[in-house]
């Protein structure tokens, strides 16, 4: 069990900067950031799951799992066990990646416009999950979200129209994010690892993979 002052938001910010959780194989649980968060991230070798659930109730149904320890937290078993006992949902396993802030303006040629865009598909989704959520459009057909997410860390997301993709506009976008967040400060993205065009894109823009990461949401 974690000391009670190691939080969420302490690890991610160590891990980072370069500060990970040694490779022991061990799990570390700690207690979520909001009643809206709960999950696990995955870094090598160790894992932190977020619960306000009893940490031996954690421990001992990863230990009753028949899986390989090292993969056990990020198991369909573990997760389908947790959901039952919390009635929370979830969508996928992503790929955490962050990177430091940027000083300056984003590229002016990508013509951002900030948005109310409330009905815009992707930013209702932000607005469920994340807050202080602002939105953007890009004159050559994206959107780009940065909103307060996960134990308070900067969060964006990227949209590209279909029919402008392939051009580099994705890239700019998630770099752009980096110029939008205050200065000395970390803005984090989550992409699906199947969705290689987004992992590119971040990657391409200077955003570090730190895990993986699975987010319970409240029903």
């Amino acid at each position: 069990m974690a000391s009670a002052s190691v939080t969420l938001g302490s690890i991610l910010d160590a891990a980072a900067r370069g500060g990970f959780p040694p490779p022991d194989g061990t799990v570390t649980v700690v207690p979520q950031p909001s009643h809206r968060d709960a999950g696990v991230i995955a870094f090598t070798a160790h894992s932190v799951v977020f619960t306000d659930e009893d940490p031996g109730w954690v421990r001992s149904t990863l230990a009753a799992l028949d899986c390989d320890p090292l993969a056990v937290t990020m198991s369909a078993r573990f997760h389908s066990a947790f959901l039952d006992r919390t009635g929370r949902l979830t969508d996928t396993i992503d790929l955490l990646t962050v990177a430091p802030a940027l000083p300056g303006a984003p590229d002016p040629r990508l013509e951002l416009r900030e948005l109310d865009g409330r009905d815009h598909p992707r930013v209702a989704r932000a607005r469920k999950r994340r807050d202080d959520v602002r939105v953007w459009s890009a004159a050559g057909g994206g959107v780009l979200v940065i909103g307060r997410g996960v134990a308070g860390r900067w969060e964006t997301a990227i949209e590209v129209e279909e029919g402008v993709r392939h051009r580099g506009l994705g890239r700019a976008l998630a770099g752009a994010a980096r110029h939008l967040v205050p200065d000395g400060d970390l803005v984090w993205a989550q992409q699906s690892p199947g969705n290689a065009r987004s992992v590119r894109a971040f990657q391409a823009a200077g955003y570090r993979p730190v895990g993986s990461e699975a987010l319970f949401f409240a029903g």
